[in-house]
């Protein structure tokens, strides 16, 4: 027992000892290693053969097997640095919930403007027909898309932020944290996300301007990143939007993908301003 105390200590002075981008390449491998025992015979199971593509019955159980890991990681760490997750902004308390319901509200609403206006437009369709597949996916993308926003905000703009925030500037912190969240996406989607690179790299940005808006809490990202997720998602499940291709892919988004659109990286910039307002 004795042993496995000192090599807990050292391992903890270690990290601790280590610059942010040390810290940060060997948070992702800690977490990579934990999964793996996991992973290997989770994907067996689902017949995944990397490099193959994931289909969404594939990417689901795997993200989510790879999500629950998160926090146990995170705990190590910020034990070895001496902190709490209530550093990295994430705490459970009124103030806390009432802001993800916000940004819950914030993150729908865009949604729902968006594709009202393309239908003002006369870009989209609505598939009336699918409602009933859209009204039965809410509960279940909901809760999807909460666990999977927290996780992320926890880890990319809570531990990420903070340690680039401790050697950097909070601009590079910001841009560079949104791009390792921009670029980690394609380790699920390939090169199917390339296009939507710069409009997630932008949605990180966003989300940092969520959290400087909430004094530092996660609570408004989490719950404007969920809304986002929550929306787009039910949607696609019920493939209620069809395109009408009225309008180039580069306003409505390449491959239908709204991030990768002129429209897309629009709702995010009036979201991103509203938020700065907000926080000044």
């Amino acid at each position: 027992m004795a042993l496995t105390d000192r090599f807990s200590t050292l391992f903890m002075a270690t990290i601790a000892e280590q610059s942010a981008i040390v810290k940060i390449i060997f948070f992702f491998l800690t977490w990579l290693i934990v999964w793996l025992p996991i992973a290997i015979p989770l994907t067996i199971v689902l017949q995944w053969r990397p490099p193959q593509p994931l289909s969404v019955g594939q990417k689901l159980p795997l993200v989510l097997s790879l999500y629950v890991l998160a926090p146990l990681v995170l705990w190590v760490f910020s034990t070895a640095e001496g902190t709490t997750f209530a550093a990295y902004g994430f705490a459970i308390n009124p103030s806390s919930l009432l802001s993800l319901c916000i940004g819950l509200g914030i993150g729908v609403l865009g949604v729902g403007l968006l594709f009202s206006l393309e239908r003002w437009a006369n870009w989209i369709e609505l598939k009336l027909a699918n409602q009933s597949q859209f009204f039965a996916a809410l509960l279940p993308t909901l809760a999807i898309g909460l666990v999977v926003s927290v996780i992320e905000e926890l880890v990319f703009r809570g531990f990420l932020l903070n340690q680039l925030q401790q050697e950097y500037a909070l601009w590079i912190a910001a841009a560079s944290s949104s791009l390792i969240f921009a670029l980690l996406h394609l380790v699920w989607e390939g090169s199917e996300i390339v296009p939507q690179l710069p409009g997630l790299w932008l949605m990180g940005i966003i989300l940092v301007i969520a959290r400087w808006a909430d004094g530092g809490s996660l609570g408004l990202a989490c719950g404007l990143h969920a809304g986002w997720i929550w929306g787009m998602a039910s949607l696609d499940a019920a493939q209620l939007i069809h395109y009408t291709d009225r309008a180039p892919e580069w306003v409505t988004g390449l491959k239908k993908q709204p991030l990768a659109g002129g429209m897309g990286l629009l709702l995010l910039g009036v979201t991103g301003c509203a938020l700065w307002g907000l926080g000044r």
